[in-house]
């Protein structure tokens, strides 16, 4: 299945195909429930209300594109459920193949729930001034570089960030990017990393400490803290 977008409008890329086995469930932590609502559903729905989302496409397990389509299926913005690959970075590449006719392609953890309506839309704004800009917050901690369990150097903190997402870019940007890694072999811990590797300026604007990525145990309790300060209103 698969839909065009207008020009004005921006597409989402969810990558929801990793098992998350740092959860140490038998399920894909996607399926797990905060306050009675799948992770995957709460964060669907938050770019299904954006109304510059034109289309959202979800890179699944191969095993579980069908469940995924069946879980997703009252979303009218899912325009597919595509089979990913080995690598987030090869499942997302999957999703670009199919696009057409999109201006802004963003790419959003599916264990992000949190993200909010003002960041997706700050984000877009602000890709149409620079091609590549993601979602940062400052490092609390002091960051150290480590090597065999000895400290090598002390980073300053005020130049350390730590990344999140959505990461938005315009769709040649990210396009060259990931044709040029898929050239290459060569495989980056996020998307930004590609589009830097390829000669882009990526830019940062301010993201919300809320925007937690649910990895394991302890982040489903602060998902709870979160959705009980938010009173579960609307973001």
């Amino acid at each position: 299945m698969r839909r065009r977008c207008h020009k004005l409008g921006f597409t989402t890329i969810i990558p929801a195909a990793g098992q998350g086995k740092r959860m140490g469930t038998e399920i894909n932590k996607l399926f797990l429930e905060v306050d009675g609502e799948t992770i995957i559903r709460r964060t669907v729905s938050v770019f299904q209300e954006i109304e510059k989302c034109e289309q959202i496409f979800i890179a699944a397990h191969p095993n579980e594109v069908h469940l995924m389509e069946e879980h997703l299926k009252d979303f009218s913005k899912v325009a597919g459920v595509i089979p990913g690959g080995k690598e987030r970075q090869h499942s997302i590449n999957e999703v670009l193949k199919v696009l057409i006719d999109t201006e802004v392609v963003m790419v959003h953890d599916g264990a992000r729930p949190f993200i909010t309506h003002e960041k997706i839309n700050q984000l877009y704004q602000e890709t149409f001034k620079n091609n590549a800009v993601i979602l940062a917050v400052q490092a609390k901690d002091t960051i150290k570089r480590v090597i065999d369990g000895v400290v090598e150097e002390t980073y300053d903190r005020a130049t350390m960030f730590q990344v999140q997402t959505p990461q938005s870019f315009s769709r040649n940007v990210i396009l060259q990017a990931y044709n040029l890694a898929e050239k290459d072999g060569f495989i980056g811990t996020d998307d930004a990393s590609l589009v830097e590797r390829a000669g882009y300026k990526v830019h940062i604007t301010n993201g919300d400490y809320d925007n937690i990525k649910i990895t394991t145990h302890e982040d489903l309790i602060i998902a709870d803290s979160i959705l009980e300060r938010r009173g579960n209103c609307d973001v």
